[in-house]
């Protein structure tokens, strides 16, 4: 071996570690965000299932309790919370009770969410007479009903299929009744609606955007819904 030839850098495998560590820090990484956005979609959803879910109001059945353009948020752990793909609910704080404002499956088309106010529960005794409603044989005194309509007209007329006489409702159903009584769908044309069908409670107004003026409702940010 000539001792005057050139040196040669021996050729080594210390390149390569750092490179596959490199690769795995990489995949690592995608790994964690990965993680964190399942884990964070699975957490909206099973909010969104069990606690908390936001709905929209599209028609002026409960004005002015709530206006087209407000958006609201749900209490769905009050009642108990849905089991998916069942009528059935998890225990929940208490039951639906008389003025609460729900949100159910329309029992005519359960792809579609209404809300009204529950006026009569499983046992009471619900008319409607002379444009006014009756519980249990005692007038109701209902100021959020929407003034200048049906409570200020009497009528000894009543065109409903439901409460013209006395009505009980039966176990594990609701008489419902929107707050604009002169537009809305309800109990009076439809019926109960059943225990399962109830999705949850609305409790507050978190947006509220008025689309004809295109103008924010401030007013009505975070009104709570008792």
């Amino acid at each position: 071996m000539d001792p005057n030839a050139p040196k040669e850098t021996p050729v080594t495998d210390e390149v390569a570690p750092s490179v596959e560590a490199a690769q795995k820090r990489r995949k690592s990484l995608t790994r964690e965000y990965l993680e964190a956005i399942v884990y964070a979609v699975l957490l909206a959803l099973v909010i969104r299932t069990v606690v908390i879910q936001a709905f929209t109001i599209p028609s002026g059945s409960m004005m002015d309790t709530l206006l087209v353009g407000d958006y609201i948020l749900v209490n769905k752990f009050i009642y108990g919370a849905e089991i998916p793909f069942s009528e059935r609910h998890l225990p929940g704080i208490r039951q639906p009770w008389r003025g609460d404002i729900i949100v159910f499956k329309y029992p005519n088309d359960e792809s579609r969410d209404f809300i009204k106010r529950i006026i009569g529960v499983p046992g009471d005794t619900v008319q409607v007479r002379d444009n006014r409603v009756y519980r249990n044989g005692q007038l109701l005194d209902e100021p959020y009903v929407r003034s200048g309509s049906f409570r200020d007209t009497l009528s000894n007329h009543c065109g409903y299929s439901y409460a013209c006489e006395p009505l009980v409702v039966p176990p594990g159903s609701y008489f419902v009744m929107g707050d604009n009584r002169d537009n809305s769908q309800d109990s009076r044309y439809w019926g109960f609606v059943k225990r399962g069908k109830v999705r949850g409670k609305a409790f507050m107004i978190y947006w509220s955007w008025n689309g004809d003026s295109h103008w924010l409702r401030w007013n009505r940010l975070g009104r709570y819904l008792p």
